[in-house]
């Protein structure tokens, strides 16, 4: 097959394999518009001679640090994993159909490889035409946001561009990765000429093996604070090796939670199926012990992001226990000193930041809803003409999505909360010694006569442990649930027409 009918067959379709190019273009957008600015912020220069001198012509704190800059382009990368996420879901649109044209290919003479490269060459070109968007709104971007404010400051580091190497590595290595990662999803899959059939199914439900990565990942995280915390005495820690564990922890533990949510939806529709009496929670029921690995797919970025916002609620109770002590050390020695607002603006702006992951996050479990809805139309539409309700339908749905997500949702915000705790363990201030001036500003202002009115003031060693951000967890938690019940809502405005009798006419 050459490959300009390569490229043509990948591209046709109707429009919902349209709408899957455009979305999964969309999502390499804003993955890659995520790294383009986190390599962004790792190209801002260092001052030649002093590693700590601070870049000025920046407005914003997290630029102008250069101690700052590495939590910032970390956060900025993190914000990818609900973006990926959410191309994966995006992949999964009008996959029914796009199995029967594929099976049709088969019957027309295509061979499984091309049927395979075809599949593969659709989300490489879409992630292609993504990220090369994104690249030229990233260098449209520096020439329309690239005015100095009237100190001459910058609001973005838009005089740095990162090395044409990592341009090409973003640009080109996105649509490469996401090709390979859908040749080896396909690796288990056979097209036909009769439909896409899987070589292997799971006979059993899944096991807690997961919890397994949950604590290996809190280990390392524990471990990689200990070692962090060891080199307080000014030595520089080994930070290939801190990274690594911080990272690979991180990574490992929301893999454990992601992986968990499939041993949580089956051993949830194992109880609703023994305790429920309703039509609707037995529907739910028996769908979630078919399919328990559904959760996992449906639930991905959105745990990732809880995930990730609850080890920011952790670090920000940190940053008041530690500005807390400070305060009260402070007023030991006489010098009553406001809150620092600086750590705690900071934390705003990766509140910011969680929102937007879990706005992205809902995007992709609306995706994952409309497609299940419409994968099934043909089972819902079968059900409505024997007499089940639609109604029943919805809330058979709404006990599907919601069931599993619940405690998903509380296992991601204890996890994020004990990731945080690993890295700061509690809030300490050492021992130290104030000399204090009991008199009036002009003695003390003298050398000579404020001998005479001094005293020392030793304050000692406090450690604090952090507060629970009960509040902060439950309005995360909160939020998450709302974006779970609300995609599903708007879902369900497409169950109508899915359950309509003429679907069962349809091949």
């Amino acid at each position: 097959m050459r490959p300009g009918t390569l490229l043509r067959l990948a591209l046709a379709g109707t429009r919902t394999d349209t709408a899957r190019v455009l979305l999964t273009a969309l999502s390499a957008a804003l993955a890659a518009s995520a790294a383009l600015a986190a390599l962004t912020v790792l190209a801002i220069p260092e001052p030649v001679g002093d590693p700590y001198a601070q870049a000025e012509q920046y407005r914003n704190a997290l630029l102008r640090e250069p101690g700052l800059r590495g939590g910032t382009a970390f956060a900025l990368l993190l914000l990818m994993i609900p973006v990926l996420a959410l191309a994966g879901q995006c992949a999964r649109l009008g996959a029914p159909a796009r199995d029967r044209r594929l099976a049709a290919l088969r019957l027309a003479g295509a061979t499984p490889g091309q049927v395979g490269r075809l599949a593969v060459l659709e989300t490489g070109v879409a992630s292609l035409l993504g990220t090369l968007t994104a690249l030229g709104l990233h260098l449209g971007g520096r020439v329309l946001l690239g005015r100095p404010d009237a100190r001459g400051q910058l609001a973005l580091p838009t005089d740095v561009l990162p090395a044409p190497g990592a341009l090409a590595a973003v640009v080109l290595g996105l649509p490469v990765v996401a090709a390979l990662a859908t040749a080896v999803l396909l690796r288990r899959v056979t097209t036909s000429p009769l439909g896409v059939t899987r070589r292997v199914e799971r006979e059993r439900g899944p096991r807690p093996w997961s919890a397994i990565l949950i604590a290996t990942g809190l280990a390392a995280f524990a471990f990689g604070g200990l070692t962090l915390r060891s080199y307080d005495d000014g030595t520089a820690p080994p930070v290939g090796q801190v990274l690594g564990l911080f990272a690979g922890g991180g990574l490992v533990a929301m893999a454990g939670v992601v992986t968990g949510t499939g041993w949580i939806s089956h051993t949830a529709g194992r109880l609703l199926h023994r305790h429920a009496r309703g039509p609707a929670a037995l529907l739910a029921a028996g769908r979630l012990t078919a399919d328990p690995w559904a959760g996992s797919r449906t639930f991905a970025a959105l745990l990732a992001a809880v995930i990730f916002g609850a080890g920011a609620a952790g670090m920000r109770a940190y940053f008041v226990a530690q500005d807390e002590i400070e305060r009260r050390q402070n007023r030991l020695a006489g010098v009553d000193q406001g809150a620092n607002p600086f750590y705690l603006a900071t934390m705003d702006l990766v509140d910011l930041a969680v929102a937007v992951a879990v706005g992205i996050a809902a995007a992709g479990l609306l995706v994952a809803v409309v497609e299940g809805i419409v994968a099934r139309r043909r089972a819902y539409a079968a059900l409505v003409a024997t007499g089940v309700p639609r109604g029943t339908l919805a809330r058979s749905i709404v006990w599907q999505s919601a069931l599993p997500a619940v405690p998903a949702i509380l296992l991601a915000l204890g996890v994020g909360l004990f990731l945080s705790r690993g890295l700061f363990a509690g809030a300490t201030q050492g021992a130290s010694s104030y000399e204090v001036c009991e008199a009036g500003a002009d003695i003390c202002a003298d050398a000579v006569a404020r001998q005479q009115h001094t005293r020392i003031v030793h304050t000692p060693e406090v450690r604090v442990t952090p507060d629970v951000p009960m509040e902060h967890l439950a309005l995360l938690g909160a939020g998450a649930l709302a974006a779970v019940l609300v995609t599903v809502g708007i879902g369900l405005l497409f169950l109508r027409a899915s359950t309509a009798v003429e679907e069962l006419r349809t091949t």
